[in-house]
């Protein structure tokens, strides 16, 4: 495929220019802002996480006050956001650059994907973020522009075909503006109506979240920020329905949650 780099990428920073939004994480981008970010970012929506991850770096403004905290008190942080395991990852994650690399953040894809939650595209925005490193990465934005751009006519492209005119289009001297100005545009164009990330191979539609088992778990963890309850009384708080053994056993699987007694609460 012939790609003109220098047009590209002209056209990336006139419209990461245009586009530019400004977020703590940018305005900050220690390694441990931005971690937080990225994860909260999974599967949710920026608007959704700004107001949550300022209260979250206010509660826990360093990676040590995060590591000392409980898993409770995290989940209570976290509470709203969803997906709750990403908050047990994050909070294992600064445990282990604590207790593994005496609080130095990582700055190497090899450790970094070491740390709970963090896969090597995560890695990548730390690393192009924090340490301006030219890391090569993929997300549902960075999709959105190269299949705008490069494959308007194609179906069931994978990301080893992306990554191909990722490496070869990226600004490697300016990659923390760079991908700054390529998530912008990339949001800008989903706003648009042409995200168009269903061409990708890898693209799994979200299960909707009424009448889930997972909007039972957030349900459940929701009201264990609130006090202990014993499973009747959550039954009855909830309405509980079919999924709720489920929710509540899968949930004490992954270490969310516990019971002490006869009362459930929060992992402390």
């Amino acid at each position: 495929m012939n790609v003109d780099i220098l047009e590209f990428q002209e056209i990336i920073w006139q419209k990461g220019r245009e586009l530019f939004r400004d977020m703590p994480w940018r305005t900050d981008t220690r390694p441990y802002y931005v971690m937080v970010s990225e994860i909260m970012l999974q599967q949710t929506q920026v608007d959704r996480v700004m107001p949550k991850f300022e209260a979250f770096i206010k509660r826990f403004p360093t990676i040590d006050n995060l590591s000392k905290a409980s898993l409770g008190e995290v989940l209570q942080m976290w509470s709203g956001l969803g997906y709750n395991r990403r908050a047990k990852f994050l909070h294992e994650a600064a445990i282990k650059i604590m207790s593994e690399y005496d609080g130095v953040f990582p700055q190497t894809e090899k450790e970094l994907v070491r740390l709970p939650g963090v896969g090597v595209n995560t890695a990548g925005a730390i690393l192009a973020y924090s340490f301006n490193k030219p890391s090569i990465f993929i997300e549902t934005n960075i999709r959105t522009v190269y299949f705008y751009h490069f494959f308007l006519n194609h179906n069931e492209v994978s990301d080893s075909d992306l990554r191909e005119i990722v490496e070869v289009t990226t600004d490697v001297e300016h990659p923390r503006q760079w991908y700054w100005a390529m998530m912008d545009y990339g949001s800008y164009l989903k706003r648009q109506g042409i995200g168009q990330n269903n061409k990708s191979r890898h693209y799994k539609k979200q299960s909707p979240l009424k009448g889930s088992v997972r909007e039972m778990r957030g349900q459940i963890v929701k009201l264990l920020t609130t006090a202990d309850f014993k499973e009747q009384e959550l039954r009855m708080e909830l309405l509980a329905d079919e999924r709720f053994e489920l929710a509540l056993v899968s949930l004490q699987k992954e270490g969310l949650i516990a019971k002490t007694g006869q009362s459930f609460h929060l992992k402390r």
